[in-house]
């Protein structure tokens, strides 16, 4: 032992022309750095490694939901001194929300900001939230999500997903090229369906309405030729997608409440270090609660902005359809393929339960 490493010192010292065992300072300076190098690996192997999570979603740069999204990706960076972050791809560029899905499933991607069409392809009861006229207001809403938070969030990991957060789109309104008080205005007229959505194709069909079918990258230049003359949309999103500037009316009666989330595919997220996905868990709470407050104010200030900017909002006439039996219709409908009877049943419960306590 004594020979090998003899031989070791006397190899580093030949380079600088002396053998001399008595050179202690070249011999200690080795030794220190042998010292440092170990201990630099030690360190790193004991440090989180670098985690990049990339991020698509519809939303376009410059809107809320990516100013949002931009300040939690800041959050993240500053707590974990950059190891984690998030890599945006917004405004579509990506592709569709199924176009997500698929390349999520195939590790070009690890999440993403999903409406109901989006999420429904991973866990289709969830998507009882986007139900038909099932909401009257706001805090009907927050009890739903609350009162069956358990089941949502394991609807989507059973399916391979994470849910580090809601974040509402808000209320759905109709937007038209010509005037409409009631349903009955709107026989004939071309309305968009989003390609795929089942939801949306069971309120028609209880509306007794055959829309047009397109992908929401087609929906604008639609609107332009005339292919299709309305849209349902929240307002804000109308806005930010710019339908708004190509439709006239607004119906002001809403559709349902479409829900939105950040998922994350649970294969990605459990390897990342226990840190990491706590952390994740805890600011995505913080950040899409805040979002989803910003996004319903943002909405009501959205139906001003487009009053100014000259959309006429209507308002539905004396003899109006009953919306309630048409909800229940298009609730009905999507019984055994989306969600379960029971499950609606336990949904619709709960909100007769919750209106009977505030009245």
């Amino acid at each position: 032992m004594h020979q090998v490493k003899q031989s070791f010192i006397s190899l580093y010292f030949s380079k600088t022309g002396t053998t001399r065992w008595t050179n202690k300072k070249r011999f200690a300076g080795l030794v220190s750095l042998c010292f440092y190098v170990f201990s630099f690996f030690v360190w790193s192997a004991s440090c989180p490694a670098a985690t990049i999570i990339k991020f698509a979603s519809l939303a376009p740069e410059g809107t809320t939901w990516m100013k949002v999204m931009n300040e939690w990706d800041q959050d993240i960076r500053q707590k974990t001194s950059g190891n984690l972050s998030f890599r945006f791809y917004p405004g579509g560029v990506a592709g569709d929300e199924k176009d997500v899905i698929r390349k999520i499933r195939i590790g070009q991607l690890h999440a993403g900001g999903f409406t109901g069409v989006g999420f429904g392809e991973i866990a289709p009861e969830v998507r009882l939230l986007d139900a038909p006229f099932l909401f009257n207001s706001i805090d009907e809403v927050d009890h739903i999500y609350d009162v069956f938070d358990k089941e949502w969030k394991e609807a989507f990991e059973k399916n391979n997903y994470v849910l580090l957060g809601w974040a509402e789109v808000g209320f759905v309104y109709l937007f038209t090229k010509k005037s409409i008080n009631n349903l009955t205005d709107m026989k004939g007229m071309k309305m968009w369906l989003w390609e795929g959505d089942p939801i949306a194709e069971a309120a028609y069909k209880a509306m007794d309405i055959s829309p047009v079918p397109l992908s929401i990258a087609d929906v604008t230049t639609s609107l332009q030729t005339g292919l299709i003359e309305g849209v349902y949309s929240s307002p804000m999103a109308a806005i930010a997608l710019q339908w708004s500037t190509r439709t006239k009316f607004m119906f002001n009666v809403h559709l349902a409440n479409s829900a939105g989330c950040v998922l994350i595919y649970k294969p990605y997220f459990d390897k990342m270090p226990k840190e990491y996905q706590t952390l994740l868990l805890e600011t995505g709470r913080k950040y899409l609660g805040n979002l989803t407050q910003l996004s319903r104010k943002e909405n009501v200030s959205a139906i001003e902005s487009m009053k100014q900017n000259g959309v006429t909002v209507t308002t539905p006439t004396a003899n109006s359809e009953d919306y309630q039996s048409i909800g229940i219709k298009a609730r009905q409908m999507l019984v055994d393929k989306l969600y379960s009877s029971a499950l609606l049943n336990r949904v619709e419960k709960s909100l007769e339960e919750y209106r009977f306590r505030k009245k």
